[in-house]
């Protein structure tokens, strides 16, 4: 395993996308402003909403995963962030990273080596195609187009541009459960600089705990492609959330990998506030 495929890469160039973020006027309606803030975060499945118009939305955290493969342990710590802004009712405009990361590697018998830097960005937007109707069983559907950038330090610097497109079916069930399915493609570069197409398919569910607190668990497939590329990246996460008010929301999560090439254990925090 290479020092370190930190596996989704992201960041940096966010001061000048939150700056003008910042000064643009809030057209939000305010009904919209009493409704609680849907995340993205920390389940690996997106929602199927959007922030509305006007409204700037920050979700950011601290994760870690560790894994092991042909005697090599590897640990890496990053920071990742989302900055969404909604320049329409259902379109947003997205910056994604992982941020500042810390990779340590070591083999068995030979002294361990460490990275530090930051990971590429990724911008893109989501459209919000429909509404849930609880009452028919309609879902929410929302598209996500993405384009990964090679921004990052040289440790964790992808090859070029590597877009994604993703679909998000996410339904509001009796009891305030929601199920969420996310399926996609993604383009990215292997080894030798070739260029392959891999699939994204997650399934997650929650529900309320107690008031103002959510569970969730999923079964994420995060990368879907042949050993070659890196093999399939597959794990089951659940973890909580916790609304302090309706523009604010913390959360906790927890992951096991299910496959040779996922991490063997990862978990995080995290923040996410609306303005």
């Amino acid at each position: 395993m290479p020092l370190i495929p930190v596996q989704t890469t992201k960041f940096i160039s966010c001061l000048v996308f939150a700056g003008s973020v910042i000064s643009t006027p809030v057209f939000a309606q305010d009904n919209a402003k009493s409704e609680p803030l849907a995340t993205d975060r920390p389940d690996f499945v997106e929602s199927g909403q959007v922030v509305g118009r006007g409204r700037f939305q920050f979700e950011t955290g601290i994760s870690y995963d560790r894994s092991k493969q042909d005697g090599v342990r590897v640990s890496n710590y990053n920071t990742p962030a989302l900055f969404r802004f909604g320049v329409g009712e259902t379109w947003e405009l997205r910056l994604e990273t992982d941020g500042y990361v810390r990779a340590r590697a070591q083999a068995t018998g030979f002294p361990s080596m460490s990275e530090s830097g930051f990971s590429d960005i990724s911008l893109g937007t989501k459209w919000q195609m429909q509404e849930a109707d609880e009452a028919t069983g309609r879902p929410a559907i929302a598209w996500l187009l993405h384009a990964d950038l090679d921004t990052g330090s040289a440790p964790f610097r992808g090859q070029g541009v590597r877009p994604s497109l993703r679909m998000v079916a996410e339904w509001e069930l009796p009891g305030d459960v929601a199920v969420g399915l996310m399926p996609g493609i993604a383009m990215e570069k292997n080894a030798e600089g070739k260029r392959y197409t891999m699939g994204i398919l997650a399934i997650t569910a929650s529900r309320p705990l107690a008031e103002n607190w959510r569970g969730f668990v999923e079964l994420s497939g995060q990368q879907i492609q042949s050993k070659a590329n890196g093999g399939n990246v597959t794990t089951f996460d659940m973890g909580v959330t916790h609304l302090i008010s309706n523009d604010i929301q913390v959360d906790a999560w927890i992951s096991k990998g299910l496959t040779k090439a996922s991490p063997t254990i990862a978990a995080g925090v995290g923040f996410a506030i609306r303005f």
